[in-house]
């Protein structure tokens, strides 16, 4: 790989599965990652979705950072108009002074939820209209000096956890310029905006204290087997999987009916969320990282390993590793 390599961790809950199974195997990822050379794991701040365990983001952070000693690890991304943010602050900072040098903080200004959880949240419908501001915020409360006179993050203060902005629009991409900050791309679910987004981010980029020169993180999809067949029937199980997410209103559709509402439609969105993916054989999806990089204009890829089971997403994340020529720890 002519960049580097790093894991977003959904922390899926498969059928049948415990959160608790889907933690352990978030641990195993994270160990395996570490030693094979990634660059960073992420987790993603998701509300009331069933088949997703990441709700907690910094919690487990903590967690996988117990468990691991090395390997940077983040929140790819935490929802800020959720939080407050000396809240959000003070939560890094903690993690940064337990675990110093190993903690990123990725940002959002999506709910990661629906109307409904975001009433439970006790989230203004509003809060999103003031996220650079609030970005500006949680900055002063790591780096400083705070822009809230009298209010400092204990911990937090001077820890300078490196903050991301994440999007999947130009607003993020502005935004990231304008700051100086790196940009990560959504674009292993939102792939419409990429290229756009990436060429504003660059173009308005702005040196910052934090970083001199842009950095663009993409998303994409892997599904890496020792065989494409197998490769292939992941791939339509993982989508399967998003059917009931986004269909099912808590229903788990069988096979067949799955099958049939992806063929609609209305199915046709699950297929366009998932166009940058790579299936295959470890080769096969190297050659596809490769363009893909290229086409993405990309310093760095995040990629989320989407088979169902906790043994396919580690054995993809092995192939990967030594198809990409990664450096063991």
């Amino acid at each position: 790989m002519t960049v580097p390599l790093s894991i977003l961790d959904l922390a899926t809950i498969a059928k049948g599965q415990t959160a608790a199974e889907s933690f352990a195997g978030s641990v195993a990822m994270a160990q395996r990652a570490e030693e094979l050379g990634y660059r960073r794991v992420w987790y993603a701040e998701h509300h009331n979705m069933s088949s997703i365990a990441s709700s907690a983001t910094s919690v487990l952070i903590a967690h996988i950072a117990a468990h691991t000693s090395s390997i940077r690890l983040g929140a790819g991304g935490v929802m800020l108009p959720n939080h407050s943010p000396l809240t959000i602050a003070e939560q890094f900072g903690t993690l940064e002074t337990l675990h110093p040098g190993r903690i990123d903080l990725g940002l959002g200004r999506a709910p990661g939820s629906d109307q409904n959880t975001m009433r439970a949240l006790r989230r203004d419908p509003m809060s999103a209209d003031s996220f650079p501001q609030d970005v500006l915020e949680l900055q002063g409360y790591l780096t400083g000096p705070t822009r809230i006179q009298g209010v400092e993050a204990t911990p937090g203060k001077g820890t300078d956890v490196p903050l991301y902005i994440l999007g999947s629009s130009l607003f993020g991409a502005r935004l990231a310029a304008q700051l100086g900050l790196p940009y990560a791309f959504a674009s292993h679910f939102a792939p419409n905006a990429l290229q756009d987004a990436v060429a504003v981010y660059r173009r308005e980029f702005k040196p910052s204290a934090q970083l001199d020169a842009p950095h663009v993180i993409a998303g994409v999809n892997v599904i890496a087997a020792d065989s494409a067949a197998e490769a292939q029937e992941m791939f339509q199980a993982t989508k399967r999987a998003r059917v009931s997410l986004f269909f099912g209103n808590g229903r788990v559709f069988t096979d067949d009916e799955a099958d049939m509402i992806l063929d609609s439609p209305q199915g046709q969105h699950v297929a366009q969320m998932m166009k940058y993916s790579a299936i295959g054989t470890p080769d096969t999806v190297m050659d596809y990282l490769d363009g893909f990089t290229a086409h993405a204009d990309a310093d760095e890829l995040i990629v989320a390993h989407q088979s169902n089971s906790t043994e396919a997403r580690l054995r993809s994340v092995e192939l990967l590793a030594l198809a990409a020529g990664l450096v063991r720890a």
